[in-house]
């Protein structure tokens, strides 16, 4: 047995570890490895970091488009225009010279169509097939979960 660890400790490859210059290309490579590794955490850090301040550029244009619109309303709320259309929708006013014809909303609708509705058969045939192998999953979907299936095809 301690013919074998004599053997080891003998061994070439083994006393290469002991060579300084090994060594100290062994601690170079490991201090890479670690420099490298924090390299790559910084970039990823910093790329996590873009795509938040990007975002945020977008938010604040879209706020500033925001305003800009709302700028112009109030521009529009001022306008002659504004206060005259105002004016004829509440008050029922009028330019000099126009007349202002009331209608009464019952009068107004009885010279409208109504539209047909569509029938339960029109909505069923509207509505797409579902593949076969979706109608499958959601079969054993409702088995395994022990729902009642509304439909039976």
């Amino acid at each position: 047995m301690f013919q074998k660890i004599k053997n080891t400790i003998k061994d070439p490859r083994l006393q290469q570890l002991r060579d300084v210059r090994v060594l100290g290309l062994i601690v170079f490579g490991v201090i890479a490895l670690l420099v490298t590794w924090s390299g790559v955490n910084v970039i990823e850090q910093n790329y996590t970091l873009e795509r938040q301040v990007a975002k945020l550029v977008q938010e604040n244009d879209i706020k500033q488009l925001e305003n800009n619109n709302l700028n112009l309303k109030n521009q529009f709320y001022n306008t002659d225009e504004y206060l005259e259309l105002q004016a004829r929708r509440q008050f029922g006013k009028a330019a000099p010279g126009e007349k202002v014809v009331l209608i009464p909303k019952t009068v107004a609708l009885a010279y409208t169509i109504e539209l047909p509705k569509p029938s339960q058969e029109q909505i069923k045939k509207s509505t797409p097939s579902k593949p076969a192998y979706q109608k499958n999953l959601e079969s054993w979907t409702s088995f395994f979960l022990h729902r009642q299936s509304t439909t039976t095809e």
